[in-house]
């Protein structure tokens, strides 16, 4: 049995470039959900290179820089101490980021701490309502594109925000959170 061996970028005397060299890259930083490993699959699904890194990764040893984030979600409150924190450069990639449930908390904790212990923990399944975009917004329905406007997800938190940050655009919603 024989085994190509890569050290240092290098197979058999053949300089081999890392993915997101040759492919535009979405960054998923794990916060701990049980959904990052199939968030980070289903856009190589679609297409969409991506790597999973956990949410502790520092942006400074990163030798590429992604063309969006996705903040997963996580079993943690953003109050609880010793709670996971992004490097605060993410936010100053200029490049879109995605919240989801912790990484939503995680990102409104960052832009002025609007973040509530909710009053009903929301586990289970839930009704969604995608709110949709006109003019310079417009933009962000692509994200739901062949969606219906109303649809059944799972949810699991018990933290919500109490307000979106300024410049921040909702995307969707339930009754537990607006």
């Amino acid at each position: 049995m024989a085994v190509d061996a890569q050290v240092n970028g290098v197979a058999n005397g053949t300089s081999v470039n890392e993915p997101h060299q040759s492919f535009d890259t979405i960054l998923v930083l794990d916060f701990g959900s049980q959904y990052s490993h199939l968030i980070t699959r289903r856009l190589r699904e679609i297409n969409v290179y991506s790597e999973m890194l956990p949410c502790t990764q520092k942006l400074a040893e990163l030798s590429w820089k992604p063309i969006g984030v996705i903040l997963s979600g996580g079993p943690y409150s953003v109050y609880e101490e010793g709670a996971p924190h992004v490097d605060p450069g993410v936010f100053d990639l200029g490049v879109p980021i995605l919240g989801i449930c912790y990484g939503l908390q995680e990102m409104a904790w960052h832009f002025g701490k609007t973040v509530l212990a909710g009053e009903k923990r929301e586990y289970g399944h839930a009704a969604l309502k995608i709110e949709r975009h006109t003019g310079k917004e417009a933009h962000i329905d692509t994200l739901f594109e062949g969606i219906e406007d109303d649809i059944e997800v799972w949810m699991s938190h018990g933290d919500k925000l109490s307000k979106l940050p300024d410049n921040f655009e909702p995307i969707a919603s339930t009754k537990n959170a607006p």
